[in-house]
Parts: structure tokens; sequence; C-alpha cells
């Protein structure tokens, strides 16, 4: 805790986000909420030009998913980690593609960052999980506006309702936002993504062996999920196209998924972080 001022606290065990930001669904959504990202030409050009998605596709994606985690389920952690991601991004600036100067700090690029969470989560939710009611909605903006604080963003960076967030979001999309070369090189089918290097030696000899021919329907499907969990105008903002046949084959697939990752137990249904936090608030709640 900062001495004066107490840390902003990750939204609440029981809440929606606490339900679902755990389950190994919310796989399926994050590349759709990352494309959003560096859609915007300053945060695709910080990542474009700092970051290693290219070189250490993996260990970046088992970096960013550990602290997505954290900002629910870190309890006291959460807000430390916020800390971090701000000294992480305090020297993250540069010039963009239209030649203007940006810094990851500036409160409009990060504010977005972390405003695609809400209309992916919302978009996704429906097909993967259910639909939520109009009260659910505000309930998950209220508690990914928990998630913005411990983000360090400043109320004032952020709407604060659901109602005044969509005209900011519309506005997003019609007037900021652009295929970026980052945005296009993650829908290149053809990109040369290094096999996994994470998990047992013998599995990651023989992915490294099949590599060669599982990658290409591998890129493939990755690029589908993306597009098909963008909501709909993101996806007519980036001029992706999505045809009738796709969005049967995406509800198909989702239903499937809907279906059997419930039935899962938990240590699998669960990423690891989200099932320590259970299983502390259980401990917890026994013991009251």
């Amino acid at each position: 805790m900062r001495k004066g001022r107490q840390d902003p606290v990750p939204p609440p065990p029981g809440g929606i986000l606490w339900s679902v930001a755990g389950d190994v669904r919310t796989l399926l959504m994050l590349p759709a909420a990352l494309t959003l990202q560096v859609a915007h030409p300053a945060v695709g050009a910080g990542v474009d030009q700092h970051s290693v998605f290219r070189t250490d596709p993996w260990g970046r994606g088992e970096r960013s998913l550990r602290s997505v985690q954290l900002w629910v389920y870190g309890g006291e952690a959460a807000a430390e980690e916020g800390r971090r991601l701000r000294r992480l991004h305090k020297t993250i600036r540069g010039t963009d593609a239209h030649g203007r100067r940006y810094h990851a700090l500036d409160p409009a690029h990060y504010s977005w960052v972390h405003a695609t969470g809400f209309p992916c989560y919302q978009h996704a939710l429906r097909y993967l999980f259910r639909p939520l009611t109009g009260a659910e909605e505000r309930q998950l903006y209220a508690e990914w506006l928990q998630v913005g604080r411990v983000l360090g963003i400043d109320d004032r960076d952020m709407p604060q309702t659901v109602e005044e967030f969509w005209p900011y979001y519309r506005k997003m999309l019609a007037d900021e936002l652009e295929a970026t070369a980052v945005v296009c090189e993650l829908f290149a089918t053809d990109a040369r993504i290094p096999a996994p290097d994470r998990g047992p030696l013998p599995v990651r000899l023989a992915l490294r062996a099949l590599w060669p021919v599982l990658l290409p329907p591998l890129a493939r499907f990755r690029v589908f999920l993306t597009v098909g969990y963008l909501p709909p105008d993101a996806r007519r903002a980036l001029g992706l196209e999505w045809s009738d046949a796709q969005e049967r084959r995406l509800r198909r697939f989702s239903r499937v998924v809907r279906t059997l990752v419930p039935l899962l137990p938990e240590r699998l249904r669960c990423l690891p972080l989200a099932r320590e936090a259970r299983a502390r608030h259980r401990a917890a709640a026994r013991g009251r």
C-alpha cells in the first residue's frame, strides 16, 4: 500500500469477472481484444517498435496472460502489477505510421488498451457463456472500471457508465482505428511463428517436429476465431470480411465449447491463478 493512499481493489469474488476471467474460454476472447488495441495507430506503433511478440511470442503471451489474471485474482498483488505495468511502459515512446509522436502512458492511449476488454467480453460471452442481461452488462462495466483503477487509470480518463462507454467506443471506431501494420500481421496466415517452447520436453520436441504441418491450419483457425469474436462493428471498422457461413461455423464451434468446458474438472477448466484464488476464497469462507 502506498503511503497516504489506499490501493485500488480488484473486482470482487462472486462477480462476473471473477466467474469468467479465469475460465479457459477466456483464451479464445483475448486475441480479439489485442486486435482492437493495436488497431489504434499509437498502440500499434508501440507494439511494433518495442514488443518482443515476433521473437518471443509464447513468452510474451504467457506474461500477458499472467498479468491479466493478476488484475482480477491477484488480491493485494493486483495494484502492484498495475504499478509494474506503468513502470514498464514509461520508456515506450516514438512516432507512429502517420508521423505523430506517441507515449504509451498517454491517458488516451493507455485507457483505450484497457477499454477494449469490455466490448470483447460483452460480445464473446454471448457465444461462449451466455448473453448478459442489461443489469449484468452494467455490472461487468463497473467491474471493468475497477480493473482500470488497478491499472492506474484515472476515472476522468474512463467513461464512468456503460451508457457513456458506447458513444466513446463508436467514436474510436469511426475516428481513430485502422488496419495498422500489426493488425495486418496478426491476420497473416503465413507468418513465421516458432513452435511452442513451453511445456514438457517430449511435447515440445513432438511439436517442433510437426510444426511445419500443424502451423498453417492452426494459423487459419486462429484468424477465424479472432475475427469471429471481434464485435461486428469493430470488424466493419477494420474492413474485415465475415460471411453468414463463417458465422454459422463460429456458432457451432462455440456451442461445443460452451457445452463441454463446464463439464471439465476445475484444474482443467480454470487457469492457474484463478484456481489458486478460488481455493483461497473457499478456505476463507470455511474459516468464518
